[in-house]
C-alpha cells in the first residue's frame, strides 16, 4: 500500500477494479495518514471518519452485488475545502467566527461527487473567508507546506488545506474554490496540479460566496488527467445557480499519439517586459524548462506582446472582490467582539468605500475585459505565464499588506480565463515552482490536453515531499 497514498485518481480507480484493494482499504489508508500529520500540518479542519468508511462500505457492497458503478471514480477517497456545505455538518469558511455554522443544504460540486460513489475525507482549510493568497490563518491556524518541515512556509492560497492535503498524499484530490488564484496558487506552491474552470462550469449553489462576480470552483490533483476526471463529475446546468445554464457541455479528449501529440497547439508567451511582477530566476527557469518542453511536444510557442495589463487587472479584480465581499460580511465585519483576522477583516473593509458608481464602472470594464479576451484568443489555445513569481516563503517574511503571490492569477479571473497550474521544477532549496496556461472560457478541455501532454514527458508532478518529519 505504500504507493497509494500518491497514486492518481485514475490509478486508484484502476485498482478498484482490478481488486488489489477494497474501497474501505484505500480510505483506512488515507484517514490513517490524516490522523498521523495533520495535527503538524493543518490540512484539514475536520474528518468525518465514520462517514466516510460508510460510503466506502456502500461501494464495495455496489461493487461485490454487479450493480455496477455510480461513475468512475466509485470509491475512491475526495476531500472538499471548507466552504462547500455539507448537509448537517459544519462550513466555517476558515473563519473561527463561523465555528458553530451547520450547513442546511448541500453543494452542488459535492453532491455529485457523492452521487458518483466517490468517499468524502472530509474539509480542508483555507484562508479566512478565502480571502488571501498566502494561505496564512492566523486565528484558527495555517496549514503548513509540506515541502519544508524544517521551518513554517507558506502554502498558498485561499485554497492551502486541499493544496497541503494532496502534497502530502492525505487525500488524492480536492476541491478548491478559485476567485484570485485562489486554486492555482496553492497547486503551484505545494507542487501539484491546480484547474481554474470558467464561470458557470461547476455551479456555485451551497458554496460560501467571496464574490459573487468572479468565485469560481475547481480541483487540486496529482495530473491534468485528474483535474478532467473531477471536473466531468461536478460540470453541467444546475437550475439553483442560474450562471450553469446555457453554458457548453465539459469535454475533453485525451492528446494524440505519436511524438508531438500537440502539433497545431498555439501557446503565447507572455514577454519578461510585461510580467506584472520581479519573477525569481528559477521560477523564470522552470518558465523556459516549460517553454522548451511544449515546444518539443509540437505546439507553436511564440512570445507575443499582449494587449492587457495583468497589473492593472490585478487590481481591478481586487476592487470587485473586496467590494463584494464587503457586501457579503458586512452585517459583522466591523465587530471587534467577532474573532475575525484583522488582516482580513481589513481588507474585506477595504471595499465599504467603493461608490455605487465606481462599483458598477468596475464592472463595465469587467465585461470588456471578458470581450477583449475573448476576441484576441482567437488566434491562440492558451497563454503561458508563470504560476507565482516565487515558490513558498517562509512564514516570518509574509506582508500581508502585499498580494505578489495574485500577480499573475488574478488576470485570468477577471477576464474568466480557464486556468491550469502545472508543476514545472524547483527552486534551488526544492521548492516547487509551477507554471500557467490560460485559455478561453469553457476551453478547460483543451488546457487538459495540453497538461496532459506535458506531464506525460515530465515527472515534475510526481515529485513528493520528504515526510519522515511527520511519521509517514
Amino acid at each position: 500500500m505504500s504507493e497509494i497514498a500518491f497514486a492518481t485518481l485514475a490509478e486508484l480507480a484502476e485498482g478498484l477494479a482490478q481488486g488489489r484493494y477494497s474501497s474501505v482499504e484505500l480510505t483506512r489508508h488515507f484517514l490513517d495518514r490524516i490522523a498521523q500529520a495533520n495535527p503538524a500540518l493543518g490540512a484539514f479542519v475536520s474528518v468525518d471518519s465514520a462517514g466516510a468508511l460508510r460510503l466506502a462500505e456502500a461501494a464495495d457492497a455496489r461493487r461485490r452485488a454487479g450493480y455496477g458503478l455510480l461513475g468512475p471514480l466509485d470509491g475512491v477517497p475526495v476531500a472538499v475545502k471548507d466552504l462547500c456545505d455539507i448537509q448537517g455538518q459544519i462550513t466555517t469558511a476558515g473563519s473561527e467566527a463561523w465555528r458553530e455554522r451547520r450547513s442546511g443544504v448541500t453543494a452542488t460540486a459535492v453532491a455529485r461527487l457523492l452521487n458518483a460513489g466517490m468517499v468524502m475525507l472530509g474539509k480542508t482549510h483555507m484562508v479566512e473567508f478565502a480571502f488571501g493568497g498566502w494561505g496564512t490563518n492566523p486565528v484558527m491556524g495555517t496549514p503548513r507546506n509540506p515541502w519544508d518541515l524544517q521551518q513554517p512556509r507558506v502554502p498558498g492560497g485561499s485554497s492551502s488545506g486541499s493544496g497541503v492535503a494532496v502534497a502530502a498524499g492525505l487525500t488524492p484530490a480536492a476541491l478548491g474554490s478559485d476567485t484570485g488564484g485562489s486554486v492555482r496558487i496553492p497547486a503551484a506552491l505545494n507542487g501539484v496540479t491546480g484547474l481554474k474552470t470558467s464561470r458557470g462550469r461547476i455551479s456555485l449553489h451551497g458554496a460560501v460566496a467571496l464574490s459573487t462576480t468572479l468565485d469560481t470552483l475547481g480541483p487540486l490533483t496529482r495530473d491534468a488527467r485528474d483535474a478532467m476526471l473531477l471536473t466531468a463529475l461536478m460540470a453541467g446546468p444546475d437550475a439553483q445557480d442560474p450562471l450553469t445554464l446555457g453554458i457548453p457541455a465539459f469535454q475533453y479528449r485525451e492528446p494524440a499519439h505519436g511524438a508531438q501529440p500537440l502539433r497545431g497547439v498555439r501557446i503565447a508567451l507572455m514577454p519578461l517586459s510585461q510580467h506584472p511582477i520581479a519573477v525569481d530566476a528559477d521560477a523564470l527557469s522552470a518558465l523556459d524548462d516549460a517553454r522548451r518542453v511544449l515546444a518539443a511536444l509540437g505546439a507553436e510557442v511564440t512570445e507575443t506582446p499582449l494587449p492587457f495589463d495583468f497589473r492593472e487587472m490585478m487590481q481591478r479584480n481586487g476592487q470587485i472582490i473586496a467590494a463584494e465581499a464587503y457586501a457579503v460580511h458586512r452585517g459583522y465585519i466591523e465587530d471587534s467582539a467577532q474573532p475575525i483576522g484583522q488582516y482580513v477583516r481589513a481588507r474585506v473593509l477595504s471595499g465599504k468605500g467603493l461608490s455605487a458608481a465606481d462599483y458598477i464602472a468596475a464592472l463595465q470594464a469587467h465585461a470588456q475585459a471578458r470581450r477583449d479576451w475573448l476576441d484576441w484568443m482567437s488566434d491562440f489555445d492558451a497563454v503561458l505565464t508563470p504560476s507565482a513569481p516565487f515558490g513558498a516563503r517562509r512564514l516570518e517574511e509574509v506582508d500581508e499588506a502585499a498580494t505578489p503571490l495574485a500577480a499573475f492569477t488574478r488576470a485570468g479571473n477577471y477576464v474568466n480565463a480557464s486556468g491550469l497550474a502545472l508543476p514545472a521544477g524547483f527552486t534551488a532549496d526544492g521548492l516547487p515552482l509551477g507554471v500557467q496556461l490560460l485559455g478561453k472560457p469553457n476551453d478547460e478541455g483543451v488546457l487538459g490536453k495540453i497538461g496532459m501532454a506535458f506531464q506525460a514527458v515530465t515527472d515534475w508532478h510526481r515529485q513528493r515531499p520528504d515526510l519522515k518529519a511527520v511519521g509517514l
